[in-house]
């Protein structure tokens, strides 16, 4: 097992510090297999590892993380919890956490991105893909494209889930302007930045000025959220692909 590294700043603000990852998977070789290939690659550190969504929460408050690399199905507090309670804590706002799964598509999976999940890996990905993946979130982008997740809300039942940050996000986007709104919906509809701008004949900084916007209304983490958020509010429906 690995012991607790000491703490410090998330997002690796040292000049050529690691990554920092700390591993919350209930399978004991599973999460020593995993331990082992990251703290083996060069340029990340695994600080920590858990067993259950109550440890990995205490040690991501402890350890401050870069990135967490959750289950979604553990015993007792489940990843998807775990990663509500960590990404709702601001001490935590630079620590982005990627879920594991066994299916591309499930409630689960959803249900993590709308806890503030940055994205989702498969159990069965290669280990290079492994590594990428916590680089990509690290970096701030999001391991799921707009286009990917649209099609995982396609699959969803046709009713919006209940819940309080749902209906913030939803009050959120009623406040929206007419062209916030079209720039959600085109973010909903899977374009990138590029698309959106040809689309609605707009600058480059002019739609980053939007998508800020957007991300600091809705409360948003990322455009996966912004997604998520454009379901919920009903703006696309449950059948309406990317």
């Amino acid at each position: 097992m690995i012991e607790p590294a000491g703490a410090g700043g998330p997002g690796g603000e040292a000049a050529g510090a690691p990554i920092r990852v700390l591993i919350a998977e209930d399978q004991a070789l599973l999460r020593a297999t995993l331990a082992a290939l990251l703290q083996a690659e060069e340029g990340m550190s695994v600080v920590g590892t858990a067993g259950d969504g109550a440890r990995a929460i205490a040690l991501a408050a402890e350890l401050r993380p870069d990135v967490v690399l959750m289950d979604i199905q553990m015993p007792g507090l489940s990843g998807i919890e775990a990663t509500a309670r960590i990404c709702a804590d601001p001490a935590l706002k630079g620590t982005r956490v990627l879920v594991l799964t066994m299916f591309e598509v499930d409630d689960y999976v959803l249900g993590a991105l709308r806890a503030g999940a940055c994205g989702f890996l498969l159990k069965d990905a290669d280990p290079q893909s492994l590594v990428d993946a916590v680089r990509t979130v690290h970096e701030g982008q999001s391991l799921l494209s707009p286009r990917v997740l649209a099609r995982l809300v396609a699959r969803m039942p046709s009713t919006a889930p209940a819940g309080a940050l749902a209906g913030r996000r939803a009050d959120g986007v009623g406040a929206l302007t007419p062209r916030q709104r079209e720039v959600l919906l085109l973010i909903a509809r899977g374009l990138s930045n590029s698309e959106i701008e040809v689309e609605l004949g707009i600058t480059r900084a002019t739609c980053r000025s939007h998508i800020t916007a957007l991300l600091a209304r809705l409360g948003a983490r990322d455009r996966a959220q912004l997604v998520i958020a454009a379901y919920e509010a009903g703006l696309i429906s449950p059948h309406q692909g990317a």
